[in-house]
């Protein structure tokens, strides 16, 4: 089995590792350092092309299903789920899974005054009760790779007049995403979106824009951004950029070409590449006695060998160690190889 990404990426190792750090494509490299030598050189024009992080704000809209309206750019998931805590009242009760990533947590139990509650994560949609104010949580697990039953939850949610905030950032780019099915997402881009670090993605819908205030913002959060320089801001842009965080240019036009990219290629393609690998990478594990947490996700989590990744590293396998899972991570730059490499470091 190939790889999809073509002459576009370069690993120098039997790179399992996307679910800490996405590889970024040539063409993206090639347009920072475009940036970074006419910053050097001083570039009349300012930091970067504000251009590009429109690029960016559409390609991700296209590849999530919504409008570019409902999409708001930033450089951490942790800063977008902050703003969405602080819309919340006092007294409000927000449902996590056990073991949720602290991103999506901590903005949350750092206000001081909400009810926090937890719940298995195979049981997250019975959990869902009447006041109930949110439902916060990560479609993949971070820790181990396994998929929420995202129906259930949406469902569940639905029927009690719960909001519901998805983080897609071990997600987003494999497996496909609806993002207008929930009225919060926040994506980190710099996983399975192949963007640097400093991007990241909020979704709102309509309904729920109409509730967040946009505390963190700037000239570019306005309707006329290059009228607003001084002085509050009067007339917020009428769309989730009103929420954007001021961008990190340098960063964003690595990412107008990343998401490109993955337009070119598909989610679907990608999910059916990425889980088929997986796949084969979980039958080998089963093969050698080591069994790994079920599912169809593209990360393959090995309860007991985490303390192997260093192992596997010397030998030019690059995996990650999460709660004593060793964790396997595959993308469209992953060939069989790739798989078969780390089953044959893991057999001795």
């Amino acid at each position: 089995m190939e790889t999809l990404g073509g002459t576009e990426f370069a690993p120098e190792s039997a790179y399992l590792n996307t679910s800490t750090c996405g590889l970024l494509p040539h063409r993206a490299v090639t347009a920072m350092a475009e940036l970074a030598r006419e910053l050097a050189a001083g570039r009349p024009e300012g930091a970067g092309d504000w251009g590009q992080v429109s690029a960016a704000r559409g390609s991700f809209a296209r590849l999530t299903g919504v409008s570019e309206g409902r999409v708001a750019v930033g450089g951490s998931v942790s800063v977008h789920t902050g703003l969405i805590a602080s819309s919340l009242p006092p007294g409000a009760e927000v449902l996590f899974p056990e073991g949720e990533f602290a991103s999506v947590v901590t903005p949350f139990i750092a206000r001081g005054d909400l009810k926090p509650r937890y719940a298995p994560l195979d049981g997250l949609a019975d959990a869902v009760r009447p006041g109930t104010a949110l439902v916060a949580f990560s479609a993949v697990q971070s820790a181990d790779g396994r998929i929420v039953d995202l129906r259930a939850v949406r469902e569940a949610a639905a029927a009690h007049g719960a909001r519901t905030l998805l983080d897609a950032s071990q997600s987003a780019g494999w497996l496909p995403l609806d993002a207008g099915a929930w009225d919060f997402t926040v994506t980190g881009g710099f996983k399975y979106l192949l963007c640097p670090r400093g991007v990241s993605f909020l979704t709102v819908t309509e309904e729920a824009q109409r509730t967040v205030a946009p505390l963190h913002a700037g000239a570019l959060a306005a309707e006329s951004p290059w009228e607003a320089f001084y002085g509050p801001v009067k007339r917020f842009a009428r769309s989730a950029r009103r929420f954007d965080e001021p961008p990190a240019y340098l960063s964003y036009h690595g990412a107008a070409p990343a998401l490109a990219l993955l337009e070119e290629i598909g989610v679907e393609a990608v999910h059916a590449h990425a889980t088929a690998l997986a796949r084969r990478f979980r039958e080998g594990l089963s093969s050698l006695g080591h069994i790994p947490i079920p599912g169809d996700s593209a990360i393959v989590a090995v309860p007991g060998l985490g303390g192997r990744a260093e192992e596997l590293a010397r030998a030019g396998v690059v995996v990650s160690a999460r709660a004593g899972n060793l964790r396997a991570a595959f993308h469209l730059y992953n060939s069989a190889a790739d798989a078969d490499r780390a089953l044959d470091v893991i057999a001795g």
